[in-house]
């Protein structure tokens, strides 16, 4: 699954002989090399395309909660970012590099059994949530997945949440839902990964490790439809779907709302 990004300058440039702009005291994002912002990057859709495989698991008898694993997934996408192996030698680093100078695709696909047991043996990290488990392994070109992720399904990821999930916490990062979309749960967990990612590139340094020594908490709600043009307005991160699968190109999502960020509205 696919995605666009936007951000409120992320295609903004200078004019040629222009001043240097004036020092500014608001804190800038931590990156540089990680970033699709970064002006050096090349066409996203000239570069070789790699996605970023997640499989979470449901078992017949006990399934995750909807909330729960799109909670764990986003999570999963944070912690694989700031492994040791994904950056700068690290074994990993070369495919996050070139996953991230492309379109950051995700795809989710669902396993138990045995097929769980298989997925574990390869190189990846499981990540926990409340009851869900989500395993993320390292990014793989579009046609060369390994054989036993390319044979567990995509569909049949529909999940429900016994109760209505509660407000958020206050303080803690929130990834809205569009009110106006229907993504199954393995959808829906791409997206909310792809929003998760798109608040980390633009945080600070200090911001980034609060967040990592806090265990990258987070929730994932749906927004309520009156909020929903403010949230998508307001110059957070938002999430534009590429429109590959279930949803028309160009939809916004996700936002990703992040304390640190929404400060610095």
């Amino acid at each position: 699954m696919s995605t666009e990004h936007t951000h409120p300058s992320a295609d903004a440039s200078e004019p040629a002989g222009s001043p240097a702009p004036a020092p500014s005291p608001v804190p800038v994002p931590a990156v540089g090399s990680d970033s699709p912002f970064r002006p050096e990057r090349i066409a996203r859709d000239e570069a070789p395309q790699f996605v970023l495989p997640l499989v979470v698991r449901i078992e017949k008898s006990a399934p995750p909660a909807r909330t729960d694993a799109l909670e764990t997934a986003a999570r999963a996408v944070l912690v694989l970012l700031t492994d040791e192996r994904s950056a700068g030698e690290g074994e990993w680093a070369g495919a996050v590099r070139d996953w991230q100078d492309a379109r950051i695709r995700k795809v989710v696909r669902r396993a138990r059994g045995a097929e769980w047991r298989k997925a574990g043996t390869l190189p990846g990290l499981t990540v926990l949530g409340d009851g869900s488990e989500v395993r993320v392994f390292p990014p793989v070109p579009l046609d060369g997945w390994p054989k036993e992720l390319a044979k567990l399904q995509v569909s049949g990821t529909d999940l429900d949440d016994p109760e209505p999930a509660g407000p958020p916490e206050p303080g803690l990062p929130v990834l809205w839902l569009n009110p106006d979309l229907d993504m199954s749960a393995g959808k829906s967990m791409a997206q909310a990964g792809h929003a998760a990612q798109l608040a980390w590139w633009e945080l600070t340094g200090a911001e980034r490790t609060a967040w990592r020594d806090g265990g990258f908490r987070l929730a994932v709600r749906t927004a309520a439809r009156e909020r929903w043009a403010e949230l998508s307005g307001s110059g957070l991160p938002v999430v534009r779907d590429a429109g590959f699968t279930e949803i028309a190109p160009g939809s916004c999502t996700v936002v990703a709302d992040h304390p640190a960020l929404r400060a610095r509205l």
